[in-house]
């Protein structure tokens, strides 16, 4: 249990994770089994995009793929087990106070002896008109949140990685046909997913645009009820009436919170470290996607996640 001080709002642990998605989960377990009072904080979802992600394909040991949902759940139950906590809060800084890191959260000051930056990542924006304004309603980021609204629809997919096309995959449960707009000239997702996505373009399920821009979002009665786009090798615009527009172009590291703090940033923003995964605050460590030359890959966030638990483990031990 953490230690408390005579203010609730300064209590004490030896580690303090921000973020609980894999690296968080991962590195709990093992903080906790060396009796390293341990607390994640997380402001969303525990999981993260991996709660969210509906098939889990490429994680080592399940032969049918796993859901997200029901892995983060595992990893949660598992760290829990070994007696981590969980608090829903934002943190908005950390300081560096010598001893302790001083995390500043919309629930109060925490005081940690090491922090775990595992804050991991959030989906980039299309940055085009009507994007915004229909956010919610017929714009959407997270096909397994919000595709089974659109049941027989004709839905559009911006996007040209793995995130793209898995998501497109899924969305064929739903939608009556999918138009993946791909502002290049080729499919940049792995050879596995571009070979199921020719299966579906032969069954008539999905429609691959390549040299696409994407220019509006259209609305109607405060809903999408268009886009409209242009052909880059023709100049040809085109409106196409649809329901719904979802995008996957990306993700953008979650480290709005390290802005004040001595953490160095890349020039993506993501978050430079040494070969121990710790950053230029003594004390500080950082796993995950939110890691810069992070692979995105939740083995590998797991993986991290361990390796920096194990050198948080001497990093305390020798103080």
């Amino acid at each position: 249990m953490s230690d408390q001080t005579q203010s609730t709002s300064e209590r004490k642990y030896q580690v303090v994770t921000i973020g609980a998605g894999p690296a968080a989960l991962a590195a709990a377990v093992y903080t906790t089994r060396e009796d390293l009072s341990t607390l994640l904080i997380e402001k969303g979802v525990i999981g993260g995009l991996a709660a969210i992600t509906d098939l889990v394909d490429n994680y080592p040991g399940f032969s049918k793929g796993v859901g997200g949902l029901e892995l983060a759940e595992e990893l949660r139950k598992q760290a829990e087990r070994f007696g981590a906590e969980f608090e829903l809060a934002q943190v908005d800084k950390i300081t560096d106070e010598g001893e302790y890191k001083r995390i500043t959260t919309t629930s109060g000051d925490i005081l940690a002896n090491a922090v775990l930056i595992a804050t991991g990542s959030d989906y980039k924006k299309a940055e085009v008109a009507g994007e915004k304004e229909y956010y919610g309603r017929g714009v959407h980021y997270c096909a397994t949140c919000d595709g089974a609204f659109y049941r027989d629809k004709k839905l559009a997919v911006i996007g040209s990685g793995n995130s793209a096309a898995q998501e497109a995959i899924f969305l064929t449960r739903f939608a009556s046909h999918i138009d993946v707009l791909i502002r290049g000239d080729k499919w940049k997702a792995s050879d596995v997913l571009i070979a199921k996505i020719n299966e579906l373009e032969k069954a008539g399920k999905i429609t691959t645009k390549l040299n696409t821009v994407t220019e509006e979002i259209i609305g109607t009665d405060g809903k999408v009820s268009a886009i409209r786009t242009k052909d880059k090798t023709t100049d040809k615009v085109t409106t196409t009436d649809l329901d719904a527009v979802f995008v996957f172009v990306g993700l953008m590291p979650n480290t709005g919170f390290l802005e004040s703090s001595k953490v160095e940033l890349d020039e993506q923003g993501f978050v430079k470290t040494n070969k121990d995964l710790e950053t230029a605050v003594p004390g500080v460590f950082c796993a995950g996607d939110v890691r810069s030359g992070a692979t995105m890959q939740i083995a590998s966030a797991v993986g991290e996640g361990a390796t920096a638990a194990l050198k948080i483990r001497e990093f305390v031990e020798k103080d």
